[in-house]
């Protein structure tokens, strides 16, 4: 009950949600934040190797190498490009605590170097394998210890879940929730926040970053609903989503959803090998950039950065700079009575098995106007009235390795006009469906996730 009452709660005795939006403000305006952008050769512990690869000379952290792809599946059959490889497992992890029948999750006001508006709501721990056992000699990760020695019986939520496979090579995280008993040390860049305020965040512009999304995306709510939970608590859109989320067997079974999802891993191929950066078709290699000859996608650049709170205060990084922002929709329509979200299996060349379930549409703002490659149903999101528009929130993506990236997020309703037959990559599934496989490795995308975790329920 004490995650259910946070979830349909924003009174907080800690902090009220326009605290929370003070409290950032002025971080904002306390941190010390200096970004510059730098050519490759003055990035510090950084090199670039023979074959134009960007390397850190511990030979941690990450790397941005050349791969050369081939697919028959869409309509580009190959293509180069650059990706981040960061084959380490790194921890994304909420410490939660029950107080006076509420569950409160402590948050991050975390500054990364490609934020849009530097501060954004972290989970309690965000580092890389490489941070967490201080390769850059800094100071360890603050609750760190927590989630090093959390036992089964604290676990809330443990999974391995996946990046954007357009930009990281086969990239992992371990999304962890866990519930602790003892009095924890509140320190500077933290607060305790209520599930629904933490949701309430998630719909301003660029306020809850990536990482706090994915991780939250993992809950069930359902599970956690009782005899005894009372439904006028949440939302008529709480109520739906609730009931969507009850229903493993939609339109389509979870077993059919399967023979599907391993029809097209069978119909289609995807051959990802390394290729010198120096090489890549279309790509150039610049004292300061690695880019496209067209200034297309996204070009990689290298920065210094100093942030004054963090474990390390200065050091420098190469960074994925977007060319455009991109455009992530999930539309739902009710089918026999039960809310049902259009999923896309959608190919990307850093997926770990060749395909993952995508929102409805998932593209850069600038294939929307394209007529040879306009994503499916991008029209239909677009042009849909406010009535129907459930979510409409600029969300940036993982600063860390991003900088200035955002993604328009939506929730559309379908409408009487929406088509009946789909192509043969989409599908109808309830949110009951959708979490069923969010329980398991490497199955929903992370844009997916984003979307999903900002449904609010009251």
């Amino acid at each position: 009950m004490s995650l259910i009452n946070s979830l349909t709660s924003v009174l907080n005795p800690f902090n009220t949600t326009d605290e929370i939006l003070q409290w950032i403000k002025g971080r904002n305006a306390e941190v010390f934040v200096d970004i510059q952008q730098k050519p490759f050769d003055l990035l510090e512990g950084w090199f670039v190797d023979s074959d134009g690869s960007l390397r850190h000379t511990s030979g941690k952290f990450f790397s941005i190498e050349g791969i050369h792809v081939e697919t028959d599946y869409g309509q580009v059959p190959s293509w180069d490009q650059p990706i981040i490889n960061q084959p380490e497992v790194g921890y994304l992890g909420i410490l939660t605590k029950e107080i006076n029948g509420v569950l409160y999750f402590l948050m991050q006001a975390k500054i990364e170097p490609g934020n849009v508006n530097c501060v954004q709501i972290s989970p309690t721990l965000q580092a890389t394998k490489s941070n967490y056992s201080r390769v850059h000699k800094g100071k360890k990760p603050a609750y760190l210890d927590y989630f090093i020695n959390a036992t089964p019986e604290q676990i809330i939520l443990d999974q391995l879940q996946s990046e954007q496979g357009a930009r990281f090579l086969k990239k992992r995280n371990r999304n962890i929730i866990i519930k602790v008993e003892d009095d924890v040390e509140l320190l500077e860049d933290f607060r305790w926040m209520t599930l629904a305020q933490i949701k309430e965040l998630m719909h301003y512009d660029n306020m809850v970053n990536m990482d706090t999304r994915t991780v939250i995306s993992g809950l069930k709510y359902i599970d956690f609903i009782t005899p005894l939970t009372k439904m006028s608590r949440f939302s008529n859109l709480g109520r739906i989503m609730l009931n969507s989320a009850r229903m493993k067997e939609g339109n389509y079974s979870i077993n059919k959803h399967l023979s599907w999802l391993s029809h097209l891993k069978s119909l289609y191929s995807l051959s990802v090998v390394q290729k010198p950066i120096k090489d890549l078709y279309l790509w150039h290699l610049k004292p300061d950039e690695i880019v496209r000859d067209d200034q297309q996608f996204f070009r990689v650049i290298g920065v210094s950065v100093t942030i004054s709170n963090r474990e390390i205060c200065s050091w420098s990084q190469p960074l994925v700079q977007p060319m455009q922002q991109g455009l992530c929709a999930f539309i739902i329509k009710e089918i026999n009575g039960v809310y049902h979200f259009l999923v896309q299996a959608k190919l990307e060349c850093g997926n770990m098995d060749i395909f993952e379930l995508a929102p409805t549409v998932q593209c850069l703002t600038g294939n929307v106007y394209s007529s040879v490659k306009k994503p499916s149903f991008a029209d239909y999101v677009l042009n849909a009235t406010d009535e129907k528009i459930v979510y409409d929130t600029m969300q940036s993506e993982e600063g860390g390795r991003f900088y200035h990236e955002q993604n328009r997020n939506m929730i559309v309703e379908a409408g009487d006009d929406f088509p009946d037959e789909l192509p043969e990559r989409y599908t109808w599934m309830t949110l009951g469906q959708i979490n069923e496989f969010m329980r398991y490795n490497n199955f929903l995308n992370i844009q997916a996730r984003s979307i999903l975790a900002a449904i609010k329920y009251i």
